[in-house]
């Protein structure tokens, strides 16, 4: 077992899949020399080289085109995208390009590229540097999406979604990026690649979230349990496909869900999951699904992005609320 922090255990997985497939190349701006603005490619340009850890240029476009046409000739690109603001210039590539081949090719053209996302706020950042575009690539066929929430997931989940022949959009929660556990990297990849985890078990409701707010609601289950509350802590893990089959059997159990996540509600995955687990689990529910999530407007500044970003306090009163019913 070693203690890794996220960002050192992303490194790990990266490097480890680099060492079993000299078809694995990075791109991205500044991870090389400089091993990213976050390090977690910190050492691997020394260690394999500036041809397989490649500095791009400030264009994202460009990063996902390059890496598109090393996906057909075999590569398995891995690209970063070093803030998640900063993936619009390449949404087009991704959404009308990357997302489409396998299905324009009636299958017969692989696409095994992943495309790592630094996301979501809490880290005083400045514009366009704290944004949750997950609901944005899951409404798109072709892509899968997946978000990490802690070092044991971000070691394996790196790697399984390089393993991947589908396009992987990795979504890695930058505020947690310095937070601790124990990996054992010798073992095997506890679950796979596209199953929720329950990451608390409980009786008497659901808290279902993903990357950064999976702390967030493992904190708030504890503060319930001093008032007699039993709360199981969903880790979505995969956005998509969405695992509903782990959810609803959670609500059938506890009869109640909350969804929680940094993105704003509207028209966000809360909606989704709220719908498929009311179709699945109606006559089990005690409450209407409720949702935690960001405003529907522009990130704000970091000054007062506490008051944007869901936390201890809103995930409690959701729970209240559907204990209220």
């Amino acid at each position: 077992m070693t203690q890794l922090t996220l960002a050192k255990a992303i490194n790990a997985g990266l490097r480890r899949s680099m060492e079993q497939d000299p078809k694995v190349v990075l791109m991205g701006e500044d991870i090389g020399k400089l091993g990213g603005v976050f390090r977690v490619t910190d050492g691997l340009q020394k260690d394999f080289g500036e041809a397989r850890v490649i500095d791009t240029p400030l264009a994202e476009s460009g990063i996902i085109g390059t890496a598109l046409g090393l996906a057909l000739r075999g590569f398995r690109p891995v690209c970063e995208i070093q803030f998640d603001g900063f993936v619009f210039p390449a949404f087009d590539q991704i959404t009308t390009q990357v997302a489409k081949f396998r299905a324009r090719s009636l299958g017969t053209v692989k696409m095994p590229m992943v495309i790592r996302i630094p996301s979501g706020g809490g880290i005083g950042a400045v514009e366009h540097h704290s944004e949750s575009p997950e609901a944005l690539f899951a409404h798109t066929a072709g892509l899968r999406v997946v978000s990490c929430s802690n070092p044991v997931d971000g070691y394996w989940m790196i790697q399984q979604a390089i393993q991947s022949d589908d396009p992987v959009i990795f979504f890695e929660p930058k505020r947690r990026y310095w937070e601790k556990a124990e990996v054992d990297v010798d073992a095997e990849a506890p679950r796979p690649f596209d199953r929720a985890a329950i990451a608390r078990p409980g009786t008497d409701l659901t808290l279902a979230a993903h990357g950064p707010m999976v702390r967030t609601c493992l904190d708030a289950a504890a503060a319930a349990e001093s008032e007699g509350r039993s709360i199981e802590v969903i880790d979505l893990r995969t956005i998509s496909p969405l695992d509903v089959d782990t959810v609803a059997e959670s609500v059938n159990r506890t009869g109640r869900l909350v969804v929680v996540h940094e993105a704003p509600v509207f028209f966000g995955l809360g909606a989704e999951l709220a719908a498929k687990v009311t179709e699945r689990c109606f006559y089990r529910l005690e409450a209407p699904v409720l949702r935690v999530g960001g405003f529907h407007a522009p990130y704000p500044p970091s000054r007062v992005e506490e008051i944007y970003l869901p936390d201890l306090d809103r995930v409690l009163d959701a729970v209240d609320r559907a204990f209220a019913y």
